[in-house]
């Protein structure tokens, strides 16, 4: 089952969404998905791993980690489904980075490896955008890299758990244009999702509604106004993100951000 967030008539709604992406609200009526204002489907801290595909290691010349890497990014910086994204002027490199999202179900403190899939709501899918100017080290990006104003496209709705029988084993895509540029598998990742929230949850508690984004495969590129960016998480979802410029995007700031 699928379950999302969205804004309609100038209300926010916990809906289900259907196999053919159909919401259906309280009062009965069933919505298309271009009807609604998609919202981020959760809204608590997001915990993001740099470095967890050994691919993406790789990639960046890394030996990979020994110790999840982790970082915090704030729900302002979260937007939804079909929504946009902005690039600030001047920089020199933003590049998507799609991402299979833990979604916390309960307070979790001191779980064990095998309770922690117990602990879930479910799972969903990113686009931790990375503005790569501004990057001092690929270990903890600081604040300018990660965590700007509805640069997180998050949704579009959160997956059960059960409905995802094998999270350690999804193809990973991303498209721009329509090209598809990334393409790689969860089975690459160094610290898997049950190893993730042992290792949280061992000096501090999680909190329903918060996220761990669990790292992005290599296969990085460049995203100017203009483009539509596509993120896909097989068996959990497709989130579709356009880039417009910084001037456009503080003229008309998203909807679809946290809600």
């Amino acid at each position: 089952m699928k379950h999302a967030r969205i804004l309609f008539e100038g209300k926010v709604h916990r809906v289900q969404v259907d196999d053919q992406h159909n919401v259906r609200l309280a009062d009965g009526r069933t919505l298309g998905e271009q009807q609604v204002t998609w919202l981020p489907p959760a809204t608590g801290n997001m915990f993001a791993l740099g470095l967890n595909y050994a691919d993406h290691a790789r990639e960046l010349a890394f030996t990979p980690p020994t110790e999840p890497l982790a970082f915090i990014k704030s729900p302002g910086t979260y937007t939804g489904h079909n929504q946009r994204t902005w690039r600030p002027d001047g920089v020199a490199y933003m590049h998507y980075e799609c991402e299979l999202v833990a979604v916390i179900g309960k307070p979790a403190k001191n779980v064990k490896r095998a309770d922690a899939l117990d602990y879930l709501a479910g799972y969903t899918v990113c686009n931790d955008y990375a503005i790569r100017d501004y990057l001092e080290n690929y270990y903890r990006p600081n604040l300018r890299v990660k965590n700007r104003d509805a640069t997180t496209p998050v949704g579009p709705w959160i997956v059960d758990v059960g409905d995802v029988p094998d999270p350690g084993n999804l193809k990973l895509r991303t498209w721009i244009n329509g090209e598809l540029k990334q393409e790689g598998t969860t089975a690459d990742m160094i610290f898997d999702i049950p190893y993730l929230i042992e290792y949280f949850s061992s000096f501090m508690t999680l909190q329903p509604g918060d996220m761990i984004a669990t790292g992005t495969p290599e296969g990085l590129a460049d995203v100017m106004p203009g483009d539509e960016v596509v993120v896909e998480v097989q068996g959990v979802g497709r989130l579709v993100n356009r880039i417009v410029s910084e001037a456009e995007f503080f003229a008309h700031p998203a909807q679809g951000a946290t809600a």
